[in-house]
């Protein structure tokens, strides 16, 4: 058991790294009522073609979060009820990246840690329950269609990228589904569901040598076979967006337009990564933030609202941002926004909002980390790219304005930027 304090934000972290390879952090909190523990697996939407062993395996898209669902059913019944009647609040949820299975309770967490750690670790799959999955999903697939947000947002990443697996929806296609049988489920369970593969985030009020005491008589209590050796393929993907501009039609009120550029660099090392995405959100919030010239000045002409926004991801194998909300004139955003950043380009930042952009990012870094789950779920994200978390208000601190000028010449490339819209019919 290892212990690192973090004076800078207050925050202690407690680990240890068990003999199966299952990796356990504690986040306490003095004086805080409520725990949170996520665990989570480095397995994501897209992982649908991997080396095991020596062996390629191509698998169905949208495997790992049908994966996901069916963890939550067991023979003696649904892990939701289990949860509930111990006073937990679950859930799960799967990204590109990973799959995470957390709770969230005052109360008895000796007794939902362990069904959390049980349940993710006893897979129960059969013919029958698989097959009634798939009804289930391809229900959750129709409702995505339908959904302007969703279809906006995996619109904008499917124009970017040609051949990345992350262009691909996270949930599947019904087709792609409709593959799905109980023993890939389980070929892909043993792949990435291996203690060596996951780690387990526990965040509140929960005492730190309780909790890895806890987690080290529940491992030991079971077998595990070996780790295998998992090599993730990925075609090569061209520097050039897959489609500058496609438009959807759904029924909503205001179009709702996000762009986003695609980086044509990839960065491999966890410190690198962490900078490069901390300088890119630092960026974002001096040109695109709500406290920027360029927000009010779109706000006040109505081109904005409220869900006005930005991101940007960043992993070892993509990275790529998103910008945009609703608008009532998309050209004309895109066209104003254009405008604003070339001239930040010409000018460079302006010092005094670059330095409100860093204590705006470093208080919203603060004030996440007073949420369990949010800190938690953040510490894993990071944790498991070999990043530290409580690295980053030091980190943007760093950062000076000659960085994230440069930064800002070398992202907003017009060759290598899409735009997604979602409108009503037109009359």
């Amino acid at each position: 058991m290892e212990a690192r304090h973090y004076p800078d934000v207050d925050e202690t972290v407690v680990s240890e790294r068990l003999p199966n390879g299952l990796t356990v952090h504690v986040l306490p909190k003095a004086g805080c009522s409520k725990t949170c523990a996520v665990f989570g697996t480095r397995y994501g939407s897209v992982d649908n073609r991997f080396e095991v062993n020596g062996e390629v395996i191509r698998v169905p898209d949208g495997i790992a979060h049908f994966l996901e669902h069916k963890m939550f059913e067991e023979p003696e019944g649904d892990v939701f009820a289990k949860f509930a009647k111990q006073g937990a609040s679950a859930n799960a949820f799967t990204s590109f990246d990973r799959t995470v299975y957390l709770f969230s309770a005052a109360g008895q967490i000796p007794e939902n840690l362990t069904t959390l750690l049980d349940f993710v670790q006893r897979p129960h799959f059969t013919d029958e329950n698989v097959e009634k999955e798939k009804g289930i999903i391809e229900q959750e697939i129709n409702m995505y269609r339908d959904n302007p947000d969703w279809q906006v947002y995996f619109g904008l990443i499917g124009a970017l990228y040609r051949r990345h697996p992350v262009r691909i929806d996270i949930a599947g296609t019904a087709e792609s589904i409709r593959q799905i049988d109980k023993e890939t489920l389980y070929r892909c369970y043993e792949t990435f569901y291996h203690p060596s593969n996951m780690t387990l985030v526990v965040a509140g009020g929960a005492d730190p040598e309780d909790v890895i005491r806890l987690v080290r008589d529940n491992q030991a209590g079971k077998s595990f076979a070996p780790a295998p050796e998992v090599v993730r393929l990925f075609d090569e993907e061209p520097p050039e967006v897959g489609a500058p501009r496609v438009e959807r039609e759904l029924p909503v009120s205001l179009p709702k337009c996000m762009f986003g550029f695609k980086e044509t660099d990839t960065v491999r090392d966890a410190d690198a990564l962490m900078r490069r995405e901390a300088v890119t959100r630092l960026l974002f919030e001096a040109l695109f933030g709500p406290g920027s010239e360029l927000y009010q000045s779109l706000y006040d002409d109505q081109l904005i609202s409220d869900s006005f926004g930005s991101e940007y991801n960043c992993t070892p194998e993509y990275a790529f941002s998103v910008i945009g909300g609703e608008t009532r004139d998309p050209d004309a955003l895109l066209e104003r926004v254009r405008e604003a950043v070339e001239r930040a380009k010409a000018d460079g930042l302006d010092p005094a909002r670059f330095e409100r952009a860093k204590r705006r990012r470093i208080g919203a870094l603060l004030r996440m980390l007073d949420r369990q789950e949010s800190a938690a779920n953040e510490f894993l994200r990071w944790n498991m790219r070999g990043g530290d978390l409580f690295r980053l208000p030091d980190l943007y601190r760093e950062i000076g304005i000659d960085e994230a000028d440069a930064r800002m010449r070398k992202h907003f490339d017009w060759d290598r930027m899409a735009v997604s819209i979602v409108r009503s019919r037109r009359t």
